[in-house]
């Protein structure tokens, strides 16, 4: 029997898809509140470095970003299919790899804070 490396992409998937539909809501409706100057205070600039500095702040984050790239990843992937481009083996090439480059790019970054 063949081996293939779908579970791992179909796990990174799958909590890619939980997160977008739980935390980007959130995310959304603080963006909106910030842009009418309604930010609590918790959410302010400092309050939040502060979270990003500390270790579970940042695996926090990570756990966000990370899994959303992978998800954003395999789904233009499979909506690219769907438009009829059929390079599938280049498309999931590129995609995930900006995927990995993006997970690489958020740890360094978040190693920085």
């Amino acid at each position: 029997m063949a081996r293939s490396n779908k579970p791992m992409v179909w796990s990174m998937f799958a909590a890619g898809g939980t997160i977008a539909a739980f935390v980007f809501p959130a995310l959304v409706l603080l963006t909106f509140m910030a842009a009418y100057g309604k930010v609590p205070e918790i959410l302010e600039y400092e309050a939040m470095r502060s979270f990003a500095a500390g270790w579970i702040g940042k695996l926090f984050l990570l756990a966000v970003i990370v899994p959303s790239l992978w998800h954003a990843a395999h789904r233009l992937r499979t909506a690219l299919h769907g438009l009829g481009l059929r390079a599938d083996h280049a498309v999931a090439y590129i995609g995930y790899s900006v995927a990995a480059v993006g997970s690489l790019l958020a740890l360094y970054y978040l190693l920085q804070i």
